[in-house]
Parts: structure tokens; C-alpha cells; sequence
């Protein structure tokens, strides 16, 4: 019981390290759209989708091979020796290191290069380069502190480092401004440089991100480092697949952005990403939900995974995530207008709000395919979940070319290709699931509730008419929470009579 209450406590404790910057994150969307054109915004969507892609490549799998191997060591004890944990701590924290200081020392020298090939401000893409080193030297220590079960000091770091992001984020970019102009001659105005929103925003990441790495520097000054080349190599086997599915899910998540800066035409093409980004983020709320659950089921379906009931049990609760989140899902976009008053208060950025229903769905559609992706890890066989992203990779490149290129549909069409990558990695995870590890779903029950959560949302939010009133979208809100209250009202009372 105690294993178990502290497994309960540790995922809570990292599920707010994960959900709460989310949460910061809404906050920076009205900031930032409130003081910068569309153009300016998209220019940081673009350099941000590019640092993703290099995020995964500098970590290359390591982050998940150091815990692979502090927890197994080649030995008949059942024990793991602290020289081993040492050993792997030391390897990987070396090869973090040089392979950081590699890219350090080529992202320098060619950045006027990277510049003109990203059409990217240099002085930007120096920031980023930084930003990357500094983010990729603290993946070992912090993935030292999640193995040594020291959940708070993880998230106390993590946290901190999105307040400081925020904090110098507003005062960068709302409080300097105002101080500089009410005394020209001051101190704060020789701080201030105009138009230089874009650049105070990355400098803010740069020293949330230095402040972190400083936090973990004495990781770094301990003595008699040591590097087992065989010990290496085997991390380096076990994490290929990491870093092949990491590149994968960024192409599904952030490839878009790129791709519309560089198919559309260059006079509209960022200004195009920045009011895309910015609507995008209002489907962050199925992003939230769909994290929060995602931490704190996994470890229970690995819990469950010697029971005979397991499969059923995986059945329930992948139901009742597709019931509330298709509540959520039809709420979200019933009020997404008033929602975007809170979120993207400036109006030349509401252009894309035709892309909300979308995006929530094709979000919606990523988590139905985390639940359903349990099978291929209580089995073992996490390459399958690479190839399964590889095949949404695809999709994803071959959707945007068709719908932006071909049929000219700009956001709208890179919205449809994120459905259409994340709704084909839902089907194959379902249908190879069947063979490799049946689980009962009700297929029935979920697509009714799926099906009619969309269709109800899609007709309040695309028929102007019933949009503008509210009415249509509250009396499904209110018929649809009927008709789930109908179906599972004996689950619904036990809950109730339970609190």
C-alpha cells in the first residue's frame, strides 16, 4: 500500500510540474498577441518549431536509455550496484556534454548561415542556439532527480524556470516599454529598445533557461568523471528508437508551422503562422486534459497489468476518457468565441479561429490513441509506437502538401492534415491492438458519444446563424450531458453517493 501511495504522490507531484507551465503558457498567448502583429508572433511560432526538432536530436534518446539502464545492470544479484548507477550517471552525462558542446561550436560558426536558410534574424537564431545548449546540459540531472524519486525538488526547478520565462516576459515586454517612455533619460531606458518584441521574448527563455542550468552546474564540477564506451553503445542502441519516435511526434505536432511559413506565399506567410499559433493554443485546453490523464493512468495500467481483469479495466476507463472528453471537446468549442476574448483578445488575429473545432478534434483523437496505445507497451514492443508516429509523419507531410500547395487551403488545410495524422494513428493502434492484446472495448458506445460530440460542436461553430446566438450550442451541451447521464447514470450515482 505504501508503494502504491507513494507512486500516487510522486505522479501528482510531476503531473504539476507538466500541467502547471501549460497552464503559465495561456497566460503569455494574450501577453504576447496584445503586443505584437501577427507577423512578429509568427516569426517566434516558426523559430520555436525549429527548436523542438533539435531539443529531440540533442537529447537523442538518451534521457530515456539513463533510466533504462540506472535501474538494470547485467548482474545475477537482484541488486543494482551504486557503481553502476554511477557509471551510467557518468557516461551519459559526458556524452550529453560533448555532443552539446559539438552543436554549441557548429551552430555558432554557421548561424549567419541557419539565418539566412530559416530567414531568421541572426540575433535570433543566437538566442536559440543557447537556449538549446543550456535546455540539453540539464536532461541528465534532472533525469537524476526523477530516478532518485525526488519528485519535489524536479518540479520546484521546472516551475521555476516557466515563472521566471513569465515574469521577464512581462516586464520585458509591458513594464520596460512604459518605464523607458516616462522618463526618456533614465535608467530603465537604456535597457529598452524599440520594436524588440520578438528578441525580449527569447532572451527571456534564454535566462530562465541559464538560471536552471546554474541551479545544476555543481553536477557538472564533481570529480573523476569516467565514460564506459561499451555502456555507451548500448544506451545509444536502446535510445534510437527515442529519438526516431521524438522526431516523428514533432513532425505531427510542429511541422505545420514550418511548412506554412515556407509553402505559402512570403508576403502573408508568418503572419499566417502567427494567427494560426494563436487560435491553435485554444485547443490546448483537450492538450491539458489529455496530459493530466496521460500521467496518471499510465502507471496505474502498468499497476494493473498482472491482473486478469486488466483488459477490462483498460476497456472502462478508456470509455469514460472518451465520455468526458468529448464533453470537454463540444464545451470548448461551443464558447471557443468567448474563450478567445481571455486568450487572443486582438481581432486581426481571429482570421483563423476556423481552425478550433479542428484542432481540438484532431488533440482529442491523440489522446483516444494514448489510451489505446497501452497494448504495445505492457508488451513490450514500444518500436511499434514508432512506427505507428512514422506512418502520422507521413500523413502529416503528404496532407500539408496536398491541402496547402495543391488545393491552397492554407492553415485550414494544415489543421485537416493534423486530424487526418492523428485520427490514422488512432485506427492502427485499435485495429493492432485487436491481434496483439484484445481489450473489450465498447466500440459501440464510444463512437456514439465520439461521433455525436463532433457533430453537435461542428454544427454550432460552422453554421454562423446558430454560432451567434449560443442557443443551439448550450442546448447540446445541456442534451448531450443528458444523454451521458442517461447511459451511465448507475456509474454517475455511485459516484455521487461515494463523495
Amino acid at each position: 500500500m505504501s508503494s502504491k501511495r507513494s507512486l500516487l504522490k510522486q505522479t501528482l507531484i510531476y503531473g504539476i510540474a507538466t500541467v502547471l507551465p501549460r497552464v503559465m503558457s495561456f497566460l503569455l498567448v494574450g501577453l504576447h498577441t496584445d503586443l505584437m502583429p501577427k507577423i512578429a508572433y509568427g516569426e517566434i511560432t516558426i523559430l520555436l518549431a525549429y527548436m523542438i526538432f533539435f531539443n529531440v536530436i540533442l537529447s537523442y534518446g538518451m534521457e530515456t536509455a539513463f533510466f533504462r539502464f540506472y535501474h538494470k545492470e547485467d548482474t545475477s544479484t537482484s541488486e543494482i550496484s551504486q557503481q553502476h548507477k554511477k557509471e551510467v550517471v557518468s557516461t551519459a552525462t559526458v556524452s550529453i556534454f560533448w555532443s552539446t558542446i559539438l552543436f554549441l561550436c557548429i551552430a555558432l560558426l554557421f548561424q549567419k548561415t541557419l539565418a539566412g536558410f530559416l530567414n531568421i534574424d541572426k540575433e535570433y537564431i543566437n538566442y536559440a542556439i543557447w537556449i538549446l545548449a543550456f535546455d540539453a546540459l540539464v536532461i541528465i540531472p534532472f533525469s537524476k532527480l526523477r530516478a532518485d524519486q525526488r519528485p519535489i525538488r524536479y518540479s520546484v526547478l521546472k516551475i521555476s524556470n516557466v515563472v521566471i520565462y513569465l515574469l521577464l516576459n512581462v516586464f520585458l515586454l509591458a513594464i520596460l516599454p512604459k518605464l523607458a517612455q516616462a522618463n526618456p533619460q533614465g535608467f530603465w531606458s537604456s535597457f529598452y529598445v524599440e520594436d524588440y518584441q520578438i528578441g525580449y521574448v527569447f532572451l527571456s527563455n534564454l535566462m530562465a533557461s541559464l538560471f536552471t542550468f546554474v541551479l545544476f552546474m555543481p553536477h557538472y564540477f564533481k570529480p573523476n568523471w569516467f565514460f564506459n564506451t561499451d555502456l555507451w553503445k548500448k544506451m545509444l542502441h536502446y535510445g534510437w528508437p527515442i529519438l526516431f519516435a521524438g522526431l516523428a511526434f514533432g513532425i505531427n505536432e510542429h511541422l505545420d508551422k514550418i511548412l506554412l511559413s515556407e509553402w505559402l506565399d512570403p508576403t502573408i506567410a508568418k503572419a499566417a503562422v502567427g494567427a494560426y499559433s494563436a487560435c491553435y493554443k485554444i485547443g490546448l485546453f483537450m492538450v491539458l486534459f489529455r496530459t493530466a490523464y496521460t500521467l496518471g493512468i499510465e502507471p496505474f495500467f502498468f499497476s494493473q497489468a498482472g491482473n486478469a481483469n486488466a483488459p477490462q479495466t483498460y476497456a472502462t476507463i478508456t470509455k469514460y476518457f472518451v465520455i468526458l472528453g468529448s464533453l470537454i471537446l463540444l464545451v470548448v468549442v461551443v464558447f471557443a468565441d468567448v474563450i478567445k476574448f481571455f486568450l487572443v483578445r486582438q481581432e486581426e488575429y481571429w482570421e483563423a479561429m476556423t481552425i478550433v473545432p479542428l484542432i481540438i478534434i484532431a488533440n482529442f483523437f491523440l489522446g483516444i490513441y494514448t489510451s489505446l496505445s497501452v497494448w504495445y507497451k505492457l508488451i513490450d514492443k514500444t518500436i511499434i509506437g514508432a512506427y505507428i508516429s512514422a506512418i502520422g509523419a507521413l500523413i502529416t507531410l503528404s496532407m500539408n502538401y496536398i491541402l496547402i500547395v495543391k488545393f491552397d487551403m492554407s492553415y485550414i488545410g494544415s489543421a485537416i492534415a493534423t486530424i487526418c495524422a492523428y485520427g490514422s494513428m488512432m485506427v492502427i493502434s485499435y485495429y493492432l491492438g485487436k491481434e496483439k492484446y484484445p481489450i473489450p472495448f465498447e466500440m459501440k458506445k464510444i463512437l456514439t458519444y465520439l461521433f455525436a460530440s463532433i457533430t453537435l460542436a461542428c454544427i454550432s461553430f460552422y453554421v454562423q446563424e446558430l454560432r451567434e446566438t449560443f442557443v443551439f450550442g448550450i442546448l447540446a451541451i445541456i442534451g448531450f450531458s443528458y444523454y451521458i447521464y442517461k447511459n451511465e447514470k448507475e456509474v454517475i450515482l455511485k459516484i455521487i453517493k461515494r463523495k
